[in-house]
């Protein structure tokens, strides 16, 4: 079949020479910007300098829909510019849209030739795209075994989508024809004929070219037969992209579309060198090594300097040192310069020829507050429940008040969420289910609450009061008023209101159906994309069906806009609640001993009840709790750690074979037991941490950067928070055997030692931070202080990515409460390691 392909792209070829022709014509005045063919490389993408185009190496996130990573893509120039080239169902598909099944991925080497077969079997439709290295640029075609559905026609398009920040301020040219690509999206818009609302193309034409004036973005697509059409897909959604479209034709087989894509590339481009380095800064007595990324073209310098800022404004050598080679990672090489011996505190940056870093410090004092914007802003702008004020600002008013609805029974969300088959309450479908709003946080740039990330952070937040006491006081908050306000002291820690926060939240669940929930979410996918004032999410009037939809009687209205309350039982979620609230009583005590006497009556409840009966094993997406042994065992410790009852002690002896099977992941509780535990206990984890080092040891040789970098669909900023968690508690258990340098180099990591640049990933903290971010703020392209982004994705098969300039790509930039509350411990932790012993 690919031999068949080849005949018929030479054909393609020569019917498509007057357009080459003549884009060649246009641009023959930049003939000094040469540029080179094709190839097709080992790791199966087309390639030449400056241009990179994968062929499905990348797919479609089935959990969270359409992400921006699929189908053909083109990274020009070191950025990653276009994505989802391929057959779509709308002009401009949205997060939630159909996305194809992929059947079948053949590679021809020789020929260059990649052959994809995709699906959508819901429309009875396949189809093959096939794509060919041809001079400059790629051939694309798009072939049909059998014609068209009719209820496709008109639909069906093979579309490409193109980053609106990277063409912002650029012009496009249809046809010879000019237009600048709108900044904001401004229309314009149609109602078809079946009564949905769509976009109408910016252009349509024969050939398109984007940025025709900027040799670093500039792209020519050419549809032989058909018509081009250029649309804004912002104007449907704050996170759409420019979409280039071609009509598939009804009626016909074999190729229906034919494009050749070219890309400007500069000759002999080489990427800048990245310096990558802690914008937070490194104590004395830290380990402290940048990591210089190039491009595989360019010859490095052998050295680079380290230069002390003074009160002058001058930059002073403090040291000049050569870079160490480490090799490649990814597509990139790599080198390591090693200043650990300039323990002198001040400001400093790093030369390297005619390239200087921004300023960071060294101090001993330099982790002391860099968690505070996590503690001070972001969770008090998270809190659902509350009317939260910063100054003259209003992050939103007293959100969900109406909560919340019981699910319907066998439903499943289209957010991970599900209802099993009964409800497991006392309540009906869609009734009205009292006493749930109040307490939580939103789990991370929706406005969900998630039940196993309010028991996660609650956990940490009180490991953090119990071993660091911080008693920064910046808040107020007030749970019977609903209110907060930001940088307001109100005389009570703020972490132990936060903590508060999140233990009303859990506590309410068994209040009001006897056990832990899933959470808590919108069940409408209309109001779920909400960017704006969570407080006009709903109403805030409960739900009455009896009501007319615009009905209200100030308590109640007939607007069904409640959000739903996901309640199937799982006895993991109920572990891990056991283990918030256990531990919440501990902290509360002496805050809200009423409180605090019902957060420990209510786990050791829950605790017994859980034991008179086989496990509840529900489990659904990742919002029905982690592994039951796993949270049962962090239940028993918490609880052991509280009350010093025996029979908790004697539980975590029976789990802890099965958490040797996983220590890696469950190291942390491991270690915590140990003060309540006898000797052996204490030595088997002794032995447990030994094999870990090995473990450990062996994946820091895996990157430059000495920490676990995970590839799959959500970057790993909260893998490499948790490592460096753990690193610490071993440490503390076992300071002979796990050394302090792995605490220190995972938080290195998210201040920017990582690859692809050198942005910290906390927003608002180190020198150069994260401005642009997916929380409840993105669409107005900025973001919220102390929120801690995923990092860097890695699009398979070797590109390291994290956007700052559009924040709609979830699994890069998405806020989550979860590493926040981590952070807030590890960054305690750090500063703890330097004090003198």
């Amino acid at each position: 079949m690919i031999a068949s392909r080849i005949a018929q792209f030479g054909m393609m070829t020569l019917s498509l020479l007057p357009f080459v022709l003549g884009i060649f014509m246009a641009f023959i005045s930049n003939a000094q910007e040469k540029d080179t063919p094709m190839k097709f490389n080992k790791l199966g993408y087309f390639e030449k300098r400056g241009l990179d185009v994968l062929i499905f190496n990348n797919w479609y996130d089935g959990s969270f829909g359409d992400a921006k990573m699929a189908g053909i893509e083109l990274i020009h120039h070191g950025v990653r510019t276009a994505t989802n080239g391929d057959v779509r169902l709308s002009p401009t598909p949205g997060q939630w849209d159909a996305v194809p099944q992929l059947v079948d991925r053949k590679i021809d080497e020789k020929n260059k030739i990649v052959e994809v077969r995709l699906a959508y079997p819901d429309h009875g439709f396949s189809y093959t795209i096939i794509t060919r290295a041809e001079g400059e640029g790629v051939l694309i075609a798009v072939d049909l075994d059998k014609p068209l559905p009719e209820k496709l026609r008109g639909r069906a398009a093979f579309n490409i989508e193109f980053l609106p920040s990277a063409y912002f301020e650029k012009s496009y040219m249809v046809d010879d024809k000019p237009g600048i690509f709108p900044h904001y999206p401004d229309g314009p818009m149609e109602r078809t004929k079946s009564g949905n609302i769509e976009p109408r193309p910016l252009a349509t034409g024969r050939t398109i070219v984007l940025a025709p004036e900027d040799s670093l973005q500039m792209v020519t697509i050419t549809d032989e037969d058909g018509e081009l059409s250029l649309y804004d897909g912002r104007n449907l959604a704050q996170n759409g992209w420019f979409v280039v479209r071609s009509l598939i034709p009804s009626g016909k087989t074999g190729t229906v579309v034919k494009w050749l894509l070219t890309a400007r590339s500069v000759p002999d481009w080489v990427r800048k060198p990245v310096i990558e380095y802690s914008q937070v800064g490194y104590a004395p007595s830290q380990k402290k090594v940048a990591v210089f990324e190039f491009d595989i073209h360019d010859h490095p310098l052998t050295t680079a300097r380290l230069m002390r800022v003074t009160e002058a404004g001058r930059f002073v050598q403090s040291y000049e040192g050569h870079l160490k080679s480490w090799g490649k990672y990814l597509r990139y090489d790599y080198s390591t310069f090693d200043f650990s011996n300039v323990k002198e505190s001040g400001l400093y940056v790093i030369e390297y020829g005619d390239i200087r870093t921004k300023p960071f410090r060294i101090a001993n004092d330099v982790y002391k507050d860099v968690w505070r914007p996590t503690l001070d802003v972001f969770f008090p702008v998270q809190m659902d429940h509350m009317f939260v004020r910063e100054a003259y600002r209003i992050w939103h008013g007293a959100a969900h008040m109406d909560d919340a609805l019981q699910t319907p029974v066998d439903h499943v969300h289209f957010d991970l969420y599900a209802q099993g088959p009964a409800t497991d309450s006392p309540y009906k479908p869609l009734e009205h289910i009292p006493g749930l709003n109040v307490g939580g946080w939103f789990d991370a740039g929706d406005y969900d609450i998630r039940t196993q990330s309010q028991y996660s952070v609650v956990l940490d937040l009180v490991h953090t009061w119990e071993e660091f006491h911080p008693m920064s006081d910046e808040t107020t908050v007030d749970e019977k008023t609903h209110y907060v306000e930001i940088h307001r002291p109100d005389g009570v820690p703020d972490i132990v209101e936060q903590i508060e926060h999140g233990t009303l939240a859990l506590i309410a669940q068994f209040k009001a159906v006897g056990h832990a929930i899933d959470g808590i979410i919108d069940g409408h996918l209309s109001q779920y994309t909400l960017l704006g004032d969570a407080h006009s999410d709903t109403d805030g009037l409960i739900y009455d069906p009896k009501l007319d939809s615009l009905q209200s009687n100030g308590f109640e209205s007939g607007t069904f806009d409640d959000r739903w309350a996901f309640t199937t039982r799982s006895s993991a979620l109920d572990y891990g609640s056991v283990a918030a609230l256990a531990a919440a009583s501990r902290a509360l005590r002496g805050y809200d001993d009423s409180l605090a006497g019902e957060c420990i009556a209510t786990a050791k409840s829950v605790w017994d009840e859980e034991h008179g009966h086989p496990p509840y094993l529900y489990h659904h997406g990742n919002t029905t709790g982690g592994p039951l042994e796993n949270e049962e065992f962090k239940a028993a410790i918490e609880l052991l750690t509280t009350t010093r009852d025996p029979k908790y002690a004697e539980r975590i002896d029976q789990l802890l074979p099965e958490i040797e099977k996983h220590f890696f992941l469950d190291a942390v509780w491991a270690a915590r037991a140990i003060p309540y535990m006898d000797a052996s206990y204490s030595k088997k984890i002794g032995e447990l941490t030994e094999t870990y080092k090995k473990i450990v040891e062996k994946l820091r040789k895996a990157n430059p950067f000495g920490v676990p970098i995970t590839t799959g669909g959500w970057a790993g900023d909260g893998t490499v928070v948790n490592f460096a968690l753990t690193n610490y508690v071993l440490h503390e258990a076992f300071p002979n055997i796990i050394p302090k340098e792995w605490v220190f180099a995972g938080l290195n990591y998210i201040y920017g030692c990582h690859p692809g640049s050198n942005i910290s990933f906390v927003s608002d903290v180190g020198t150069v931070s994260k401005k642009v971010a997916y929380g409840n703020s993105r669409a107005d392209l900025t973001f919220i202080a102390g929120g801690v982004v995923p990092g860097d994705l890695i699009l398979k098969p070797d590109f390291p990515e994290n956007k700052e300039d559009w924040p709609f790509l979830w699994g890069e930039n998405e806020y989550v409460i979860t590493p926040g509350a981590s952070y807030i411990y590890l960054a305690n932790a750090a500063q703890e390691l330097l004090k003198v012993k």
